[in-house]
C-alpha cells in the first residue's frame, strides 16, 4: 500500500457505507481473485453472511472486501474497527490540503509512487473534492514522477507553467461556473544600463550575437532580472557581467511594455541611469564583442539612434535628467500590512525631502542630484 499499512485501516459500518458506494464505480468490472472472496470475517462478532453475499474491489493494488452488513476485509485480512472514516479514505484520495480560496492543493511529497495506484486515488479524489464543493487543484509533479503527468491528463488537468524540476498541472471542478485559476506569469522583465563617467561619456557594447540589422552597433548593456532579483541590483549586477564595470544605481528614467516577445509573452524594459564607480572595461567574452566608453554625443548621433523614435526619446530623457529638467524614479524599501513584507517602491521626490522613516533605504536620490 502507498500511503497507509493494513493495520492502520478501519472497519466502516452501515453508517459509513455511502462513502465506499459513491466510490464503487471507478473499481467495477475488475476480476477478482476467488481466494479473496472466499475469506470469512474474523473476530468476536463473526457474520452470518454466505461467500456469495461478498463483494470485492481492488483499492490502489490492494483486494477489498465488502462483506455485508458487516464491514470490509483487506488481502483476506478482518479490518478491525479502531477509528473514524477518515483512515480509510487516506487509502483512497491523495494527500492534500485546502487553499484560501475554495480549492485544494496536492501534496507532491506523499504522491503515490505506483501509476495505477496514482489514478486510481486521483479518481477517487476529484469526486470527493467535488462532493466537498472544491474548486480549484493544483497538481505539482516533479520531474522523477514524470510518468504521472499523461494520467492526470487523461483526467481533464490542464499544463499550467513548467520549471527544471517540476510541472504544474490545474483542474477546475465547477462546471457551471468560469475557471478563476490565475494563469502563467504573462511578463519577462528586462534592465538597460544608462551608465555615465566623470567624462560624461557612456558605457556601450557590442553584443556577439544580434539581428542583420543590429550587428555593428553601439548600444546600452541589457539583459533580464532573475528570479526573485530586484531592478536596482539586476541593472548593477547586468553592466558588472558584460562589462566589468563597477556601477551604482541612480534612477528608473522610463520603461517599455511590449507584447508578443518571446514564447508570446509581453516584456517590460527598464531604462536605468547608473553612475560609474570604475572605468576598466573587462568584457564577457561568452556574450559581448566589444565594450567602451563614448562621448555622449557620439552615441546619440549613431543612426540606430537617431532613426528610432523610441530609442531617440530614451536619450532626450537621459539628456534632460542631466540638466535637472527631469526627475526619474527611486526605490524605497517599505513594508505593507497587506503582506507584512518589505518591497520596492518606485517613486521621486521633487522638494529634497523623501520623507521616509526607513534609514536603510537604499536609494536617496532627488531630481536635484548632481550624477558627476
Amino acid at each position: 500500500m502507498d500511503s497507509i499499512s493494513l493495520s492502520e485501516v478501519t472497519v466502516i459500518r452501515r453508517t459509513h457505507m455511502g462513502f465506499m458506494n459513491s466510490l464503487r464505480q471507478p473499481f467495477s468490472g475488475v476480476t477478482i481473485s476467488p481466494k479473496f472472496c472466499s475469506s470469512k470475517v474474523e473476530g468476536s462478532n463473526p457474520t452470518s453472511s454466505s461467500v456469495s453475499s461478498t463483494k470485492s474491489q481492488f483499492v490502489n493494488g490492494e483486494s477489498v472486501t465488502k462483506i455485508a452488513d458487516s464491514g470490509y476485509k483487506m488481502n483476506g485480512v478482518n479490518l478491525k474497527n479502531r477509528a473514524l472514516i477518515s483512515s480509510v479514505k487516506e487509502i483512497l484520495v491523495l494527500d492534500a490540503y485546502d487553499d484560501e480560496y475554495g480549492g485544494v492543493v496536492v501534496d507532491h511529497g506523499k504522491l503515490p509512487t505506483n501509476p495505477n495506484a496514482f489514478a486510481s486515488k486521483l479518481r477517487n479524489s476529484l469526486l470527493d473534492w467535488r462532493k466537498k464543493g472544491k474548486k480549484g487543484v493544483w497538481l505539482k509533479l516533479p520531474v522523477e514522477q514524470s510518468e504521472l503527468v499523461p494520467i492526470a491528463v487523461k483526467e481533464g488537468f490542464e499544463y499550467h507553467h513548467a520549471e527544471k524540476g517540476y510541472v504544474m498541472l490545474t483542474y477546475w471542478i465547477p462546471e457551471e461556473e468560469p475557471c478563476m485559476l490565475p494563469g502563467n506569469a504573462s511578463h519577462q522583465v528586462g534592465v538597460g544600463g544608462f551608465v555615465l563617467n566623470q567624462h560624461k561619456e557612456v558605457l556601450v557594447v557590442q553584443e556577439k550575437y544580434s539581428t542583420s540589422s543590429n550587428t555593428g552597433q553601439w548600444k546600452l548593456p541589457t539583459g533580464f532580472i532573475n528570479e526573485s532579483e530586484e531592478i536596482f541590483s539586476g541593472a548593477v549586477r547586468e553592466v558588472k557581467e558584460e562589462t566589468g564595470v563597477d556601477t551604482e544605481f541612480l534612477e528608473v528614467i522610463a520603461f517599455r511594455h511590449a507584447h508578443n516577445v518571446a514564447f508570446e509573452k509581453s516584456d517590460l524594459f527598464f531604462i536605468c541611469m547608473l553612475k560609474a564607480l570604475s572605468d576598466k572595461i573587462i568584457i564577457d567574452n561568452l556574450e559581448i564583442k566589444a565594450a567602451k566608453w563614448m562621448p555622449l554625443v557620439e552615441f546619440v548621433e549613431q543612426p540606430m539612434i537617431k532613426g528610432d523614435k523610441m530609442f531617440k526619446r530614451v536619450t532626450e530623457i537621459c539628456e534632460a535628467r542631466l540638466r535637472h529638467r527631469y526627475c526619474g524614479l527611486s526605490p524605497h524599501r517599505l513594508v505593507s500590512t497587506f503582506d507584512g513584507r518589505p518591497s520596492s517602491l518606485y517613486y521621486n521626490v521633487v522638494d529634497g525631502d523623501d520623507h521616509d522613516d526607513d534609514d536603510d533605504d537604499p536609494s536617496h536620490s532627488t531630481c536635484t542630484a548632481d550624477f558627476y
